[in-house]
């Protein structure tokens, strides 16, 4: 079997640890199937189709995306059930892209690309270019097509800014002969963190979402969608969407509360180890599943250590990465064992090197030729930089896997 130390790899290596991998995924299939809650994960975390094919048999509805790009990409890997099905998390706005769409939930047979696939609006311009596009489909092209109106926050990206205007945008989508599917958004730019105050106010966006459902349930044919994200505040939009939703008249509104979750399926040792919805979920805590390894190249002054990793390796949008381990190879390269890193902190990046500041006191002394191990903060942003990864077992490679980037 392959080993990460195989003569036909070299540093830097990306793995990912199957145990981990696996408990991430089956935690958060259940804990949202426990909460009446269904899962579309966001596959842009990582767009590898074997990593969604665990994701699929463990229940997910469907993929999300984030660009036209990883559509086509997710469609085209060709699971299917879960695997037909799709939510672009973003409006579609390039009538080429429409066209596409309209082709892939074409009738078929067998040759057809797509069961279902969601976008969203958040303009009359988005609602006029899905209508344009889809004017004259047959009736079961356009009942494969789900539109969400997207609900944003003042100064945050994407979305209409106040419950009124979803309502009224809502209406649009309905009279232009487009199917209503519900309303959606990302709560990510409601907080930063997890305090008090910042889970109340992710709350209060959940109520403005919950508002525009009881307001549009009438439009919708058959259960109201009520979309969050859900990677950071996976308790909060969980208990603040779920529950019976009533319009002004007090009739009940169905609904179905789909989340996106997808940075969950690595986790990492950064910031969503900080957030950790999970345990305030009431589920297991989740596991860093990514590992990036990289050899020290030089130790040129006492208390610093140059590794060759860097910014086209590792993510460092939110944190720098965390050394965990060090391991010595022997003179055919096979890995020693592995001893924890004390005290040691990444202190800059290059676009190849990272400044490791380290305390000869305090631990395990690294040389030339030593392979350190680093934990990363945001897996979005460390996958992406890779076209191969190796799911492990250990040091043995349980899985070759291809990132779609």
């Amino acid at each position: 079997m392959l080993r990460i130390d195989d003569p036909t790899l070299t540093w830097p290596l990306l793995t990912i640890d199957e145990a981990a991998l696996d408990h991430n995924i089956g935690t958060v299939a259940a804990a949202f199937a426990g909460a009446g809650v269904e899962h579309a994960p966001h596959v842009k975390t990582h767009m590898s189709r074997e990593i969604w094919a665990r994701q699929v048999a463990a229940g997910a509805w469907g993929a999300t995306v984030a660009t036209p790009a990883q559509l086509r990409t997710a469609l085209g890997w060709g699971l299917p059930g879960a695997g037909r099905r799709a939510f672009l998390a973003n409006e579609l706005v390039d009538p080429r892209d429409i066209a596409w769409l309209r082709t892939a939930l074409a009738d078929g047979g067998a040759d057809r690309t797509a069961d279902e696939v969601w976008v969203y609006v958040d303009s009359d311009r988005g609602v006029d270019l899905l209508a344009a596009g889809f004017a004259g489909a047959a009736p079961e092209v356009t009942a494969r097509l789900g539109v969400l109106v997207e609900l944003g926050v003042p100064g945050g990206r994407t979305g209409v800014r106040t419950v009124s205007d979803a309502v009224v945008l809502a209406v649009r989508v309905h009279d232009a002969v487009l199917r209503l599917t519900g309303v959606a958004g990302y709560e990510g730019p409601v907080a930063g963190g997890t305090s008090d105050e910042e889970l109340a106010a992710v709350g209060r966006w959940c109520d403005d979402l919950r508002a525009v459902g009881a307001q549009i349930g009438g439009l919708v044919d058959g259960p109201t969608v009520l979309s969050a994200g859900g990677s950071a505040f996976a308790d909060v939009v969980t208990n603040r969407l779920t529950g019976p939703l009533r319009d002004a008249t007090g009739a009940d509104v169905p609904t179905r509360v789909v989340l996106r979750s997808g940075a969950y399926v690595t986790h990492d040792h950064g910031h969503y180890l900080r957030a950790d919805p999970w345990t305030r979920l009431g589920a297991a805590a989740l596991r860093p599943a990514i590992t990036v390894w990289g050899s020290v190249l030089s130790a040129p002054e006492p208390g610093l250590v140059i590794c060759g990793l860097g910014r086209r390796d590792v993510s460092f949008d939110i944190d720098l990465p965390t050394p965990l381990v060090a391991r010595t190879p022997d003179a055919a390269g096979r890995l020693g064992a592995a001893d924890p890193l004390a005290g040691a902190r990444v202190t800059a990046l290059n676009d190849q090197h990272a400044y490791l500041a380290v305390d000869p006191a305090a631990g395990r002394a690294l040389e030339p030729g030593d392979v350190v191990g680093f934990g990363i903060s945001h897996p979005c942003t460390t996958l992406d930089k890779y076209r191969t990864g190796f799911v492990t077992r250990g040091d043995e490679v349980a899985e070759r896997i291809t990132l779609d980037f």
